[in-house]
Protein backbone atom coordinates (compact mmCIF):
# COMPACT_ATOMS: atom_id res chain seq x y z
CA UNK A 1 0.00 0.00 0.00
CA UNK A 2 2.77 2.43 0.60
CA UNK A 3 4.36 1.98 -2.83
CA UNK A 4 0.85 2.34 -4.33
CA UNK A 5 -0.08 6.05 -2.75
CA UNK A 6 3.78 6.80 -3.36
CA UNK A 7 2.86 6.03 -7.08
CA UNK A 8 -0.39 8.01 -7.25
CA UNK A 9 1.68 10.86 -5.23
CA UNK A 10 4.10 11.27 -7.90
CA UNK A 11 1.50 10.52 -10.77
CA UNK A 12 -0.17 13.85 -9.04
CA UNK A 13 2.90 15.65 -9.00
CA UNK A 14 4.08 14.85 -12.73
CA UNK A 15 0.62 15.75 -13.96
CA UNK A 16 0.54 19.53 -12.07
CA UNK A 17 3.83 20.07 -13.09
CA UNK A 18 3.18 19.94 -17.17
CA UNK A 19 0.35 22.65 -16.49
CA UNK A 20 0.51 26.29 -17.52
CA UNK A 21 1.06 28.73 -14.46
CA UNK A 22 -1.79 31.43 -14.46
CA UNK A 23 -0.95 35.32 -15.40
CA UNK A 24 1.26 36.55 -12.81
CA UNK A 25 -0.23 40.18 -12.81
CA UNK A 26 -3.55 38.69 -12.78
CA UNK A 27 -3.29 37.00 -9.13
CA UNK A 28 -1.29 40.16 -8.70
CA UNK A 29 1.64 37.99 -7.18
CA UNK A 30 5.04 39.00 -7.82
CA UNK A 31 7.33 36.51 -9.00
CA UNK A 32 9.58 36.35 -6.30
CA UNK A 33 6.49 35.51 -3.71
CA UNK A 34 5.66 32.07 -5.74
CA UNK A 35 7.33 28.85 -4.80
CA UNK A 36 6.88 26.90 -7.65
CA UNK A 37 8.10 23.02 -6.97
CA UNK A 38 11.00 21.73 -9.57
CA UNK A 39 9.43 19.36 -11.72
CA UNK A 40 9.22 15.61 -10.60
CA UNK A 41 10.71 12.69 -12.53
CA UNK A 42 7.77 10.49 -13.30
CA UNK A 43 7.81 7.08 -14.65
CA UNK A 44 7.83 6.30 -17.93
CA UNK A 45 6.06 3.08 -17.44
CA UNK A 46 3.73 1.03 -14.63
CA UNK A 47 4.86 -1.83 -15.68
CA UNK A 48 8.18 -1.08 -13.85
CA UNK A 49 7.04 -0.31 -10.68
CA UNK A 50 4.34 -3.12 -10.87
CA UNK A 51 6.79 -5.66 -11.83
CA UNK A 52 9.65 -4.14 -8.37
CA UNK A 53 6.34 -5.06 -6.53
CA UNK A 54 5.43 -8.22 -7.99
CA UNK A 55 9.62 -9.38 -7.32
CA UNK A 56 8.89 -8.18 -3.93
CA UNK A 57 5.58 -9.59 -3.01
CA UNK A 58 7.28 -12.95 -4.31
CA UNK A 59 10.10 -12.83 -1.98
CA UNK A 60 7.88 -12.17 0.68
CA UNK A 61 5.88 -15.22 -0.17
CA UNK A 62 9.32 -17.43 -0.34
CA UNK A 63 10.27 -16.34 2.86
CA UNK A 64 6.62 -16.66 4.09
CA UNK A 65 7.44 -20.73 2.70
CA UNK A 66 10.49 -20.77 3.93
CA UNK A 67 9.13 -19.85 7.87
CA UNK A 68 6.96 -22.31 6.91
CA UNK A 69 9.07 -24.68 6.39
CA UNK A 70 10.94 -23.93 9.74
CA UNK A 71 8.03 -24.25 11.84
CA UNK A 72 7.13 -27.53 10.45
CA UNK A 73 10.53 -28.71 11.00
CA UNK A 74 10.75 -27.14 14.71
CA UNK A 75 7.38 -28.79 14.84
CA UNK A 76 8.86 -32.33 13.96
CA UNK A 77 11.04 -32.07 16.13
CA UNK A 78 9.55 -30.82 19.17
CA UNK A 79 7.14 -33.99 18.41
CA UNK A 80 10.22 -36.04 18.31
CA UNK A 81 11.20 -34.88 22.06
CA UNK A 82 8.07 -35.90 23.07
CA UNK A 83 8.19 -39.16 21.65
CA UNK A 84 11.26 -39.48 23.23
CA UNK A 85 10.42 -37.63 26.53
CA UNK A 86 7.34 -40.25 26.92
CA UNK A 87 9.49 -43.40 26.26
CA UNK A 88 11.62 -42.05 28.95
CA UNK A 89 8.50 -41.80 30.97
CA UNK A 90 7.78 -45.52 30.10
CA UNK A 91 10.58 -47.07 31.00
CA UNK A 92 10.70 -45.28 34.30
CA UNK A 93 7.17 -46.85 34.48
CA UNK A 94 8.60 -50.32 33.85
CA UNK A 95 11.87 -49.50 35.82
CA UNK A 96 9.77 -48.78 38.80
CA UNK A 97 7.91 -52.10 38.19
CA UNK A 98 10.55 -54.25 37.85
CA UNK A 99 12.05 -52.06 41.59
CA UNK A 100 8.99 -52.92 42.83
CA UNK A 101 8.72 -56.23 41.70
CA UNK A 102 12.16 -57.35 43.04
CA UNK A 103 11.30 -55.76 46.45
CA UNK A 104 8.89 -57.85 47.02
CA UNK A 105 10.62 -61.06 45.78
CA UNK A 106 12.96 -59.89 48.73
CA UNK A 107 10.77 -59.24 50.68
CA UNK A 108 9.13 -62.88 50.14
CA UNK A 109 12.37 -64.32 50.18
CA UNK A 110 12.68 -62.79 53.99
CA UNK A 111 9.56 -63.60 54.91
CA UNK A 112 10.13 -67.90 53.68
CA UNK A 113 13.79 -67.37 55.17
CA UNK A 114 12.01 -66.29 58.60
CA UNK A 115 9.36 -69.03 58.35
CA UNK A 116 11.49 -71.80 57.40
CA UNK A 117 13.93 -72.11 60.00
CA UNK A 118 11.49 -74.79 61.63
CA UNK A 119 12.45 -77.50 63.06
CA UNK A 120 11.73 -79.64 66.50
CA UNK A 121 12.47 -82.49 68.34
CA UNK A 122 10.84 -83.57 71.87
CA UNK A 123 10.48 -87.25 74.21
CA UNK A 124 7.43 -88.07 75.91
CA UNK A 125 7.86 -87.45 79.20
CA UNK A 126 8.94 -84.53 80.86
CA UNK A 127 10.93 -86.63 83.69
CA UNK A 128 11.32 -89.77 85.33
CA UNK A 129 10.35 -93.42 83.70
CA UNK A 130 7.14 -94.84 82.82
CA UNK A 131 4.24 -96.26 80.53
CA UNK A 132 1.40 -94.51 78.82
CA UNK A 133 -1.54 -96.97 78.67
CA UNK A 134 -3.52 -98.79 77.72
CA UNK A 135 -6.46 -96.58 76.84
CA UNK A 136 -10.23 -97.66 75.78
CA UNK A 137 -9.94 -95.46 72.92
CA UNK A 138 -7.28 -93.62 70.63
CA UNK A 139 -5.24 -91.23 72.18
CA UNK A 140 -3.16 -88.10 71.32
CA UNK A 141 0.04 -88.40 72.52
CA UNK A 142 2.24 -85.20 73.76
CA UNK A 143 5.84 -84.76 73.87
CA UNK A 144 6.21 -82.67 76.97
CA UNK A 145 10.33 -83.16 77.16
CA UNK A 146 10.84 -80.57 73.94
CA UNK A 147 15.04 -80.07 73.36
CA UNK A 148 14.58 -77.85 70.39
CA UNK A 149 11.39 -75.98 69.17
CA UNK A 150 12.59 -73.68 66.21
CA UNK A 151 9.59 -71.72 64.69
CA UNK A 152 7.23 -72.45 67.70
CA UNK A 153 5.19 -74.89 65.21
CA UNK A 154 5.24 -77.88 67.63
CA UNK A 155 3.33 -77.21 71.04
CA UNK A 156 4.62 -79.37 73.41
CA UNK A 157 0.63 -78.98 75.62
CA UNK A 158 -1.28 -80.10 73.24
CA UNK A 159 1.04 -82.30 70.95
CA UNK A 160 0.06 -80.61 67.85
CA UNK A 161 2.71 -79.62 64.82
CA UNK A 162 1.65 -77.10 63.25
CA UNK A 163 2.76 -75.94 59.76
CA UNK A 164 3.43 -72.26 59.65
CA UNK A 165 3.82 -72.18 55.96
CA UNK A 166 3.22 -74.11 52.86
CA UNK A 167 5.64 -76.59 52.11
CA UNK A 168 7.13 -80.26 52.46
CA UNK A 169 7.82 -81.02 55.98
CA UNK A 170 9.17 -84.27 57.06
CA UNK A 171 8.80 -86.21 60.17
CA UNK A 172 10.60 -89.42 62.45
CA UNK A 173 9.36 -90.99 65.43
CA UNK A 174 10.09 -93.73 67.69
CA UNK A 175 8.90 -95.67 70.46
CA UNK A 176 9.90 -98.05 72.64
CA UNK A 177 8.17 -100.83 74.83
CA UNK A 178 8.62 -103.37 77.75
CA UNK A 179 7.76 -106.92 76.88
CA UNK A 180 4.65 -108.01 78.14
CA UNK A 181 0.68 -108.80 76.71
CA UNK A 182 0.32 -105.28 75.46
CA UNK A 183 1.89 -104.48 71.68
CA UNK A 184 2.90 -100.53 71.23
CA UNK A 185 0.93 -99.04 67.80
CA UNK A 186 1.69 -95.37 67.01
CA UNK A 187 0.32 -93.82 64.31
CA UNK A 188 1.72 -90.44 62.32
CA UNK A 189 -1.80 -88.55 62.18
CA UNK A 190 -1.92 -85.72 58.91
CA UNK A 191 -5.25 -83.29 60.48
CA UNK A 192 -6.55 -86.96 61.75
CA UNK A 193 -5.31 -88.69 58.87
CA UNK A 194 -3.58 -92.20 59.68
CA UNK A 195 -0.82 -91.55 57.11
CA UNK A 196 2.11 -94.01 58.65
CA UNK A 197 2.32 -96.61 61.91
CA UNK A 198 5.14 -98.12 63.80
CA UNK A 199 4.40 -101.12 65.85
CA UNK A 200 6.52 -103.27 68.11
CA UNK A 201 5.14 -106.38 70.86
CA UNK A 202 7.58 -108.01 72.82
CA UNK A 203 6.69 -110.84 75.16
CA UNK A 204 9.38 -110.40 76.94
CA UNK A 205 12.26 -107.37 77.18
CA UNK A 206 12.51 -104.30 75.42
CA UNK A 207 11.82 -103.07 71.95
CA UNK A 208 11.89 -100.28 69.71
CA UNK A 209 10.75 -99.52 66.52
CA UNK A 210 10.40 -96.13 64.35
CA UNK A 211 8.92 -94.88 60.67
CA UNK A 212 9.28 -91.71 59.21
CA UNK A 213 7.16 -89.61 56.44
CA UNK A 214 7.47 -86.53 53.88
CA UNK A 215 4.53 -84.53 53.86
CA UNK A 216 3.35 -81.89 51.81
CA UNK A 217 1.22 -79.15 53.95
CA UNK A 218 -0.41 -76.30 53.55
CA UNK A 219 -0.86 -73.41 55.97
CA UNK A 220 -2.44 -74.41 59.19
CA UNK A 221 -2.26 -78.21 58.39
CA UNK A 222 -1.85 -80.15 61.74
CA UNK A 223 0.59 -83.41 62.13
CA UNK A 224 0.54 -85.34 65.40
CA UNK A 225 1.35 -88.95 67.21
CA UNK A 226 -1.78 -90.63 68.31
CA UNK A 227 -2.25 -93.97 70.42
CA UNK A 228 -3.69 -97.17 69.50
CA UNK A 229 -6.36 -98.08 71.31
CA UNK A 230 -5.54 -101.07 73.84
CA UNK A 231 -2.07 -100.38 73.30
CA UNK A 232 1.32 -98.84 75.44
CA UNK A 233 4.09 -96.83 75.26
CA UNK A 234 7.00 -96.44 77.32
CA UNK A 235 9.76 -93.54 78.12
CA UNK A 236 12.91 -92.65 80.14
CA UNK A 237 14.97 -90.38 81.52
CA UNK A 238 17.11 -92.21 78.29
CA UNK A 239 14.03 -90.50 76.23
CA UNK A 240 13.47 -93.93 73.86
CA UNK A 241 9.81 -92.33 72.72
CA UNK A 242 10.72 -88.96 70.36
CA UNK A 243 8.90 -86.46 67.78
CA UNK A 244 10.54 -84.75 65.58
CA UNK A 245 9.81 -82.75 62.31
CA UNK A 246 11.66 -80.09 60.65
CA UNK A 247 10.65 -77.73 57.44
CA UNK A 248 12.32 -79.22 54.37
CA UNK A 249 11.68 -76.20 52.19
CA UNK A 250 8.41 -73.58 51.31
CA UNK A 251 6.41 -73.73 48.24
Amino acid sequence: MERVSVLCLSLLVCSLSGAEPQDIEQRKVSPESVNVPEPQPCPSDLHTVLREMSVKLAENRLMIQQLQTLNQEQAAKLKEVDTHQQAQASELKSLKTRTNVTENQVESLRRDRAVGQVAFSASLLASGAGTLGPFNAHTTLVFKHVVSNIGNAYNPNTGFFTAPVRGAYHFEFYIFVHGGSHSSAVWLVKNGEHIFMAYEHQTNGAGTSANGATLLLETGDVVFLRLAQNNVIRDSQNHHSTFSGHLLFPM
